[in-house]
Formats: structure tokens, C-alpha cells, sequence
């Protein structure tokens, strides 16, 4: 009886996350609030088809050796640590400050569904937008930068020495980026009334992570990222020695750092009162 009971909660959940789904993904993608996503998405795109469409630095590209390493700094500064660290803020901010901004969360509610549900609910529809429009911007990247190299001129080119592989390894980076920004963004959505401060001073941890000690720098999202990385990228001579996290601890990591905040983000919402004249 207990399990039958519990089967058609999930159930009920599931189809509840289905219908949130159905309204926020139309936000994420059409919303006013999307147009700066687009914009952040397609920055790198647009970087690496001006290098692969300018003949002269394409054919630096082609010519270098070290080209492989450039694109990796290229990637985890630009993209990494820039694009995807604020496409998220954005987007999973957004994602209740929007709402309680636009006095329309109290919808939510009074609608009839648990506040675990709605966390859940909203924050998958974050994630799907995040992946897709990140996700694209990295491959579109990889795609100019490949060709710049004469890689896509060739199958055989591109299917030697780990290219492809590179290519997905910085497409799972690049999702992996959007599950653990995008959960402490919506944490620090729920918390602040003004979450530019704290998203602040998460992005100057993050970006100054290569001169904390060993131990604090596996407090952050960004040193588990950098260890996947298919390409060794140096953080410089000020960086702090730390011992590479292999991929096996790197990625079961953030996946439980992801559920946790996210389990706390649906205590604080249990919790939470609308007050929309004191924001």
C-alpha cells in the first residue's frame, strides 16, 4: 500500500516538474529576459569564425602547433569562466528573482503542488536552456576553430589524435558548467533580494581560484571544470601547486555539490514568504 502510495507521488510530481517545464522553457527561450543569453551565446561563435574567416589568422591557426593550447585558454577564460559563469547568473537568477521582480510568484504558489516540485521544475527548465544555448555556442566554436585547422577538410584528421573526443570533452565541461552554476545561482536567487553582490564574489572565487591553497581550491566549481579539461591549460607561475583531480572524483563531485544545493535551495524555499512591497 506505502509503495503504491509513493509510486503515485512521483507520478504526480513527474507530471507536475512536465507542465512547469512547459510554461518556463517558453520564458527561458522567448521571454524577454532570453535576448541576453542569445547575445552571451553567440560571442564565442562569433570570436572563432572571425579567426577561421580571416585568411591570415587562419592560417596561423593551421600553421601553429600550439593551437590545441590556445583554444583551451580561449575556451576556459572566454567561454568557461565568462559566458557560461553569466549566461547562468542570468538565467537561473532569473529563474525566481524574475518572478518575484515581475509580482507573478505567488501564482505558483497557490497553485496545488509542492515548493520541492517548483524548485525542481524551474531548475531543470534553467538547464535545458543553459545546455542548449551553451552547449551550441561551445560546438559552434570547436566547428570554426576545427576548420581553421583543416581538421574538417579531412575525416581522417579529425578522427586522429582525439579530436572528437576533445570536442565532447568540452561539451560535457560546458554542461557540467551549466548543473553547478546554474543550481548556485538559483540558491543565491532565493537568498538575495540583490544578487549581484554574492554573484560577484562567487565570480571573483572562481577567477582567483588558481592562487588559493590546495584545499580551498576544490571548494569551487571551476577547479573540478579545469581538471576535465582534454587539454592542460597552465594557470601561470602565481598558481598554487594542487593535485589534478581525476575526471572518476572531478564529476561525481559536482553532481553531489549540484544536488546539495539544490536540496538546500528547496528547504529555503519551504520557508519562504512573498513580500513583494519589500523587494
Amino acid at each position: 500500500m506505502a509503495t503504491k502510495m509513493a509510486s503515485s507521488d512521483w507520478s504526480l510530481w513527474l507530471r507536475q516538474i512536465g507542465a512547469i517545464l512547459r510554461i518556463e522553457i517558453k520564458k527561458n527561450f522567448w521571454g524577454r529576459r532570453a535576448l541576453l543569453i542569445y547575445l552571451l551565446a553567440a560571442v564565442p561563435v562569433a570570436f572563432f569564425a572571425a579567426m577561421a574567416l580571416w585568411s591570415e589568422t587562419a592560417a596561423d591557426i593551421r600553421r601553429g602547433t600550439e593551437s590545441d593550447i590556445i583554444f583551451a585558454n580561449i575556451y576556459e577564460a572566454l567561454l568557461l569562466r565568462s559566458i557560461v559563469f553569466f549566461g547562468c547568473a542570468w538565467v537561473f537568477m532569473n529563474l525566481f528573482r524574475g518572478e518575484i521582480v515581475d509580482k507573478s510568484l505567488h501564482y505558483y504558489f497557490l497553485a496545488p503542488l509542492r515548493r520541492e516540485v517548483l524548485v525542481a521544475g524551474k531548475y531543470v527548465s534553467g538547464l535545458v536552456a543553459a545546455c542548449a544555448l551553451f552547449g551550441m555556442s561551445a560546438l559552434g566554436s570547436l566547428l570554426f576553430f576545427y576548420a581553421a585547422r583543416g581538421y574538417l577538410d579531412n575525416a581522417q584528421a579529425l578522427l586522429s589524435n582525439g579530436r572528437l573526443g576533445h570536442a565532447l570533452s568540452y561539451l560535457g565541461i560546458t554542461l557540467l558548467g551549466c548543473f553547478g552554476y546554474g543550481a548556485v545561482f538559483m540558491f543565491i536567487g532565493l537568498f538575495f533580494r540583490n544578487p549581484i553582490i554574492p554573484g560577484l564574489l562567487v565570480y571573483g572565487w572562481e577567477w582567483l581560484n588558481f592562487l588559493l591553497p590546495p584545499v580551498l581550491k576544490k571548494i569551487s566549481i571551476v577547479h573540478y571544470l579545469h581538471t576535465l579539461a582534454p587539454v592542460p591549460v597552465p594557470e601561470g607561475p602565481l598558481a598554487t601547486v594542487a593535485e589534478t583531480t581525476p575526471a572518476w572524483i572531478s564529476v561525481p563531485s559536482l553532481l553531489l555539490f549540484t544536488t546539495v544545493v539544490l536540496v538546500l535551495a528547496a528547504v529555503r524555499i519551504r520557508r519562504m514568504e512573498i513580500r513583494y512591497g519589500a523587494e
